[in-house]
């Protein structure tokens, strides 16, 4: 008896909401609102795929600021460090007597 319920109530429910987008459909405007949902839902789709490129060159962006911070503070394998020595005896020279 509770599955016999069941089904009468999953049933009325279909055909309430059946009616319902029966009686949406038929309203004056209707056709403009589904148009202007429709397309709505193409720009969402538009906007997710640009914002998910934005991401990717957001983290290529992070990386590179990474690499060009190394870089300004010396510490590329292709850099030579000068010892102290040589820099103070350098410092030592530039100074006017």
């Amino acid at each position: 008896m509770a599955q016999t319920r069941k089904k009468d109530l999953l049933g009325r429910l279909a055909d309430i909401s059946e009616d319902a987008i029966q009686r949406l459909h038929d309203a004056p405007g209707a056709d403009r609102m589904l148009g202007t949902l429709t397309t709505m839902r193409d720009r969402i789709d538009e906007l997710q795929k640009r914002v998910r490129g934005q991401e990717a060159l957001e983290r290529r962006l992070a990386a590179l600021e990474r690499k060009v911070e190394k870089l300004a503070k010396g510490d590329s394998p292709g850099t030579t460090r000068r010892s102290t020595k040589a820099a103070a005896k350098t410092a030592a020279e530039k100074k006017p007597s």
